[in-house]
C-alpha cells in the first residue's frame, strides 16, 4: 500500500511540474490563414477597428528579424542605436565575464542576455563569458583582413555589425563541450535568442557550426523556430509563403503577418492591440500582434528602430 501511495505522490508532483512549466508541450500551435477565412487587402488583413500605418522602404532594414548573410548586407539604419561598452556599464555585465574591456552590445540586448544567464545560474551554470559583441565596419574589416574569409566575414556581412548578436563562451572549456554550451542550445529560445548557426543548417546558412554565436529575434519568433527547427532563413521564407499565421503559446495568442513593401505601403493594425514591426532586410516587414495585457485595453505599438 505504501508503495502505491508513493507512486501516486510522484505522479501528482510530476503533473504539477508540467503545469508550472510555461513551455510544456505543446509549445506552439500554428494556424495558417487562407483567403476564405480572412478578408485580405493587399498583403494584410482588415480589422474591424483599425488604424492605418504607412510603411517606408527604410523600415525593411530595421528590427530584430533582419536577415544578414552573403546576399543581404547590414544597412546603416539597421545598426542598433543603443550600443554601449559593457565594461563601462557594470549593471549590464551581471552574471557573466567579459573577454576584455572593449566589448560593445545593444543595451537592450545586454539586459535580455543578463536575464537569461540569471536563469541559467539558478540551474548551476556560472561560467558564462561574452567573447565578442557588436563590431563596427572598421573593426570587422580588420578582423577579416587578419583572419581571412575562412574565419571571418567581410564588413557589412556579419551579424555582429547589427548589435543583435554576441559570441558566448565558457570560462572553463570550449563551448562545444561546455555545460554552458549545452544549456544555451536547449534553452536560449525561451528568452528570445536563437543559436544562429546550428550544426544541421550549414547548407542553408552558409556558415559553419558555431555553438557560441547567438542572436536575438524575440518572442514568439524564437519559440516557433525551435518548435519547427527553422534557421532564420527558413523562418523568414515560411512567413513570406504563409503570409499570416496565428500562434498559441502557453494559452496566449500571437498573430504574425508578412507584408511586402513597395514605395508606398499602408498596413492595417488593430487600434486596441499591442504590436511590433520589424523588417526582414530583404523585401518586406513582419508585424507581430501580441496578446493584450489584462491591466489595459490599449497599448501603443512599436516600430523597429
Amino acid at each position: 500500500m505504501k508503495k502505491w501511495v508513493f507512486l501516486l505522490l510522484l505522479l501528482c508532483l510530476g503533473l504539477i511540474f508540467v503545469n508550472m512549466n510555461p513551455f510544456s508541450e505543446p509549445k506552439v500551435k500554428i494556424q495558417n490563414y487562407n483567403q476564405s477565412e480572412n478578408e485580405i487587402e493587399g498583403a494584410g488583413r482588415i480589422f474591424e477597428n483599425n488604424q492605418k500605418i504607412e510603411i517606408s522602404e527604410d523600415q525593411i532594414y530595421q528590427g530584430a528579424l533582419l536577415l544578414v548573410n552573403s546576399e543581404n548586407p547590414v544597412h546603416q539604419e539597421s545598426i542598433k542605436s543603443d550600443i554601449v561598452n559593457l565594461s563601462a556599464n557594470h549593471e549590464l555585465a551581471q552574471g557573466y565575464m567579459l573577454l576584455d574591456n572593449n566589448i560593445y552590445l545593444s543595451e537592450d540586448i545586454a539586459h535580455k542576455f543578463s536575464k537569461m544567464v540569471t536563469a541559467a545560474e539558478k540551474e548551476g551554470l556560472q561560467h558564462f563569458a561574452i567573447t565578442s559583441g557588436f563590431r563596427d565596419f572598421d573593426e570587422q574589416s580588420v578582423l577579416y583582413h587578419d583572419m581571412g574569409s575562412a574565419y571571418a566575414l567581410p564588413p557589412g556581412y556579419s551579424e555582429h555589425n547589427l548589435g543583435l548578436s554576441l559570441d558566448v563562451g565558457s570560462t572553463q572549456m570550449k563551448m562545444a563541450v561546455a555545460p554552458e554550451g549545452k544549456w544555451i542550445k536547449e534553452n536560449a529560445w525561451k528568452y528570445g535568442f536563437i543559436l544562429r548557426y546550428p550544426k544541421d543548417k550549414t547548407a542553408i546558412t552558409g556558415i559553419q557550426y558555431e555553438p557560441w554565436h547567438i542572436r536575438y529575434v524575440g518572442l514568439p519568433h524564437s519559440v516557433i523556430m525551435e518548435e519547427k527547427n527553422f534557421s532564420l532563413e527558413e523562418y523568414l521564407d515560411f512567413l513570406k509563403e504563409q503570409k499570416f499565421i496565428s500562434t498559441t503559446i502557453h494559452g496566449e495568442k500571437y498573430e504574425i503577418s508578412y507584408y511586402p513593401v513597395t514605395k508606398d505601403t499602408n498596413i492595417h493594425i488593430p487600434s486596441n492591440g499591442r504590436w511590433e514591426i520589424s523588417g526582414n532586410n530583404m523585401d518586406g516587414v513582419i508585424v507581430t500582434m501580441f496578446p493584450n495585457t489584462t491591466n489595459t485595453n490599449t497599448q501603443e505599438g512599436r516600430m523597429a528602430e
